[in-house]
């Protein structure tokens, strides 16, 4: 006997529950911040002009509906989307209301980030131009 499944109204029920988890502005920017890969707190406070509680809070809500995932590195908690079918979705929802990433990839160019990440990049930087100096 083949296995139907879980009812219908359990699969719109988790249906519902993703949508609602993707129901919020900074949520949805988190997300396109996350598109880039993993990133800690501090650089998507940096990137998105927002208090760290606020990131947090919303981060929460993603990971409870199984969208991202974290990690601890030292002080740093570094976040991660676990459910790569969730960017088509994304890019869906972009297409549908004229939405664009470009805004968040311009944000995330002029941030300035205190993050492990950012200062090894500003760093390496640096050190080739004091190489070829």
């Amino acid at each position: 006997m083949i296995d139907p499944g879980p009812p219908v109204s359990d699969v719109y029920r988790l249906q519902a529950d993703l949508c609602r988890a993707l129901s919020h502005p900074v949520r949805l920017s988190i997300l396109e911040v996350l598109r880039d890969g993993e990133q800690c707190v501090c650089h998507m406070e940096a990137t998105l002009g927002l208090r760290q509680a606020s990131i947090s809070q919303q981060l929460m809500i993603l990971r409870e509906a199984g969208v991202v995932d974290f990690r601890r590195q030292g002080p740093n908690i570094y976040y991660r989307v676990v459910m790569a079918e969730i960017f088509p979705v994304l890019d869906a929802i972009n297409a549908a209301t004229g939405g664009s990433r470009t805004r968040i990839a311009h944000v995330h160019a002029n941030a300035a980030c205190p993050c492990p990440k950012c200062n090894a990049v500003k760093n390496l930087g640096l050190d080739q131009l004091a190489v070829r100096g």
